[in-house]
């Protein structure tokens, strides 16, 4: 089952997914960008159903502003099915006295918000986001993953990460699948198309991992170009079927109703640029039956 705001639904149910994107983010590396604005994600979440979108598995983990309460809310007015995540990004992101109450307890956070739910709104998390550093896991990332790991062998839970420049996946890889024994297909690794390196990225997809290409971002755009011959060479080497696609909206003006391309672009321009490259068959695949077998969850 795959564990919404709303409660569990069928794989199937998901239907047209953006795999990894954001509604509502807070940072402190972000100041006055933030994701706040309630009436903004209800609007973005229509164009993208207007679009033909039907849900959104939303990374935005523990510490950051999720406002799950607002993430119910949204998706009964929208019919948009929404996912939250549990979990904790890079220390810079996160407040240093929310840190330190987490020492010792970190797991038992994630499982309580997937399992029982997040403070008092009710809502249960349906995945687990971490963070990798720029080619390499620091002390905080490495607890942060044991964490992840921890809860996942708890509930069963896939572990979303976010790769730095798209940058370290090989030793994210060997940490969470080699050392803490957590299977590959319950590993979806983000922003492969920030470092385009084709066979870093074959050497992952044969971990049996999920492959997430989300953008375009305003900060990341330079590489944007190559990602729909980066997945054609994929699907050439046989690795089809561990991709994911997503818009990573992380500030306000990204989003399509301020300004950016938002959750629509996902499919208004980047679903036929890739139909191009891949077929359509394919690229339906990847927004429908993909999003459904990398976060369901047999939950324990």
């Amino acid at each position: 089952m795959i564990r919404t705001v709303l409660g569990d639904i069928r794989p199937q149910e998901l239907e047209v997914c953006d795999a990894h994107d954001h509604l509502f983010l807070r940072s402190r590396q972000l100041p006055g960008r933030e994701l706040d604005d309630v009436a903004a994600a209800r609007a973005e979440l229509e164009a993208f159903r207007a679009a033909g979108g039907a849900a959104v598995v939303q990374w935005t983990p523990h510490g950051m502003g999720r406002r799950a309460a607002d993430l119910a809310t949204l998706s009964r007015a929208t019919g948009v099915h929404l996912v939250c995540a549990t979990g904790l990004h890079q220390a810079p992101h996160t407040a240093p006295e929310l840190l330190e109450g987490l020492r010792g307890r970190l797991a038992e956070v994630f499982v309580t918000e997937l399992t029982e739910g997040i403070g008092t709104t009710g809502v249960r998390a349906g995945l687990i986001k971490v963070a990798g550093g720029f080619h390499t896991l620091d002390a905080h990332a490495r607890w942060t993953m044991a964490a992840a790991a921890e809860a996942h062998h708890a509930t069963g839970a896939p572990i979303a990460v976010h790769l730095e420049l798209g940058t370290g996946a090989l030793d994210v890889l060997d940490l969470l699948c080699g050392e803490l024994g957590v299977p590959g297909d319950r590993v979806i690794l983000g922003h492969l198309n920030r470092f385009p390196d084709p066979v870093t990225q074959r050497q992952a997809a044969a971990s049996g991992c999920w492959l997430a290409f989300d953008g375009p971002s305003r900060a990341h755009h330079a590489t944007d170009w190559q990602m729909p011959a980066g997945a054609r060479a994929l699907a050439e080497a046989g690795f089809g079927d561990r991709l994911l696609l997503g818009g990573d909206t992380v500030t306000a003006g990204a989003r399509s109703v301020d300004g950016g391309p938002g959750m629509p672009y996902l499919l208004r321009r980047l679903r036929p640029r890739l139909a191009a490259e891949l077929g359509t068959e394919l690229v339906d695949r990847i927004l429908t039956e993909h999003p459904g077998k990398a976060f369901s969850v047999d939950w324990a």
